[in-house]
């Protein structure tokens, strides 16, 4: 399996036990072309598809930070010091969703990037 798709399927399964905790819904990553061997149609279906995952993900970042700012008013509130811990868990948990759910994206760009680059060099113009 490709390093870099192995590292963003990771990514999405190490924080998906979060995301039910908070309703936040993790978008699932496309399946990109292989740039040596596909055709226009399946290149310009790759770029739809990494489209619509960015918005997705552009969602899905969104409804994690309403529930990173809604912990960080529990944390301003809270006064139970074992309220405060589970509370300081949950805002580092929802941060590293966040960061994780960048990385994803970035991944899956340059990855995209590689297979135009790989099907420009295999279609000289």
């Amino acid at each position: 399996m490709n390093p870099v798709k192995t590292a963003v399927m990771a990514l999405f399964v190490l924080a998906a036990p979060c995301v039910f905790a908070n309703d936040c819904t993790l978008p699932t990553a496309p399946e990109l072309p292989d740039g040596k061997s596909a055709d226009m149609d399946t290149m310009l279906a790759g770029k739809e598809a990494v489209t619509a995952f960015q918005a997705a993900n552009s969602e899905y970042l969104g409804c994690l930070n309403k529930a990173i700012e809604a912990s960080k008013t529990k944390l301003a509130t809270g006064t139970d010091v074992t309220s405060l811990e589970a509370i300081k868990a949950e805002y580092k948990a929802l941060n590293e969703q966040y960061n994780s759910a960048i990385d994803a994206e970035e991944a899956l760009a340059n990855k995209f990037n590689d297979a135009i680059r790989a099907f420009k060099e295999a279609n000289p113009s």
